[in-house]
């Protein structure tokens, strides 16, 4: 079964490197300060950019149909996703500010199913292995708390947490899986103000878990199909994650 962790691993080597990369280009202005007293403004505003790499966390149960098949779900591979939000920053204290960022998430996985019971020799493929592309259309609102350094000439770390409300905008479909339009995913994440004459540059990473079992276990449209619905009662609980690398201009 594909984890978080190993998600993780695939993507976080190239985040840090992106991170570092701008952090090393930064340096050559660290001796002229820009925006000095961009920090004391009690509220301002801004828009991000970016790309999302969406995962769901699947709790396989063993389940075995009537004809001796027991399928498993999995996502080996993800593609990035886009990502646009509008960005409200309210100063709360020297160190501490807290952000909200609606905006929209476009991605998606391929989840895939295979018969451990299945015959390879078979001519039907399709009681082998079967796949489901899951597309996704987020309406989202992050609200974070965000937790900064002292700043260090040009360049000032931080981290946030917080939670992302997330609302799905994409029409049910009667596929293996069908998902629940919404949930709650609590975030974790860390960036760096980069301070440019004529504006902030912010990337930032963010960790995405949700909170909710998404998997709609209920489906009347598959009562008279139970060659579809193997998939669904093979499959305990989904759970939404998601890591998101944003470039935020303030």
């Amino acid at each position: 079964m594909f984890t978080m962790t190993r998600f993780l691993k695939q993507h976080i080597c190239f985040l840090v490197l992106a991170l570092c990369a701008l952090a090393a280009t930064a340096q050559d202005n660290d001796k002229i300060l820009n925006r000095q007293y961009a920090d004391m403004k009690k509220i301002h505003f801004g828009f991000s950019i970016g790309a999302n790499f969406q995962d769901l966390n699947i709790v396989n149960n063993g389940f075995q149909s009537e004809d001796g098949e027991q399928w498993w779900a999995d996502i080996p591979q993800h593609s990035p996703g886009f990502c646009v939000n509008v960005l409200a920053d309210y100063r709360l204290g020297k160190h501490l500010n807290l952000r909200v960022a609606p905006g929209m998430y476009f991605g998606n996985k391929v989840v895939q199913f295979r018969n451990s019971n299945g015959n390879p020799e078979e001519m039907d493929i399709t009681h082998l292995r079967q796949s489901q592309n899951v597309k996704s259309t987020y309406l989202v609102c992050p609200i974070d708390l965000k937790v900064s350094s002292l700043r260090y000439h040009n360049l000032r770390p931080y981290f946030t947490g917080g939670v992302m409300p997330i609302f799905d905008l994409a029409k049910e479909r009667s596929d293996q899986f069908r998902l629940k339009n919404n949930d709650v995913m609590l975030t974790i994440g860390m960036g760096c103000d980069f301070y440019l004459p004529f504006f902030k540059l912010c990337p930032e990473v963010k960790f995405c878990f949700g909170l909710k079992n998404i998997l709609q276990k209920n489906r009347p449209d598959l009562e008279d199909n139970p060659q579809m619905m193997r998939f669904t009662e093979s499959v305990d609980k989904l759970q939404n994650s998601m890591v998101v690398l944003t470039f935020n201009f303030e």
